[in-house]
């Protein structure tokens, strides 16, 4: 009987990265959330907001997937995260916006369509944008204290790939990809 040997693949998925004052703002919150709901604080370099996450991608159609990006349009904006909330069904402590801008969710439906194009699976479940800033945390139904709202300037989208070696689990960005102004 012969061995198969399995091809090579990435852990990978597209986001909102922030820059260093986005990150710096957000990972102010942090403290405070940390302090009434516990849990794990999310490292500030890992802060970012998912657009599709993908899951495991064969090696071989990574040249698919950057071309998938670079066919999606993309427009700067600026992110407003206005709130703290709590998912109690995975105890997760999140910013998110009031609101989804119309030209982030221009953005996820055209990245989808570009990548079903090209043939990638993903999870086809509504967009909900937010940056996640807690795991393991625990809270009731009560809302969560006002926090300063983080003005983010977003000026690109970005591959990701998740990695989990010694260090524990961290994010390699592999390419970015430039939003142009808006019209």
């Amino acid at each position: 009987m012969e061995a198969t040997t399995k091809e090579p693949t990435r852990r990978l998925f597209f986001a909102l990265w922030p820059d260093a004052a986005g990150r710096t703002a957000l990972a102010a919150w942090q403290p405070p959330l940390h302090e009434l709901c516990g849990g794990s604080t999310m490292r500030a370099d890992t802060l970012h907001a998912t657009l599709v996450f993908l899951g495991a991608v064969a090696e071989h159609r990574l040249e698919s997937l950057l071309l998938a990006a670079q066919e999606t349009a993309a427009r700067r904006f600026e992110l407003k995260l206005a709130a703290a909330h709590y998912w109690g069904h995975n105890h997760i402590v999140y910013a998110a916006p009031a609101a989804t801008p119309p030209v982030l969710a221009e953005l996820v439906r055209d990245l989808e369509r570009n990548l079903r194009r090209h043939r990638f699976h993903f999870e086809g479940r509504p967009y909900k944008p937010h940056v996640t800033l807690l795991r393991h945390a625990k809270w009731s139904d009560e809302p969560l204290p006002a926090m300063s709202v983080v003005r983010w300037a977003v000026a690109d989208f970005v591959l990701v790939q998740s990695l989990d070696d010694e260090r524990g689990a961290h994010y390699e960005v592999l390419a970015r990809f430039a939003a142009s102004e808006l019209e």
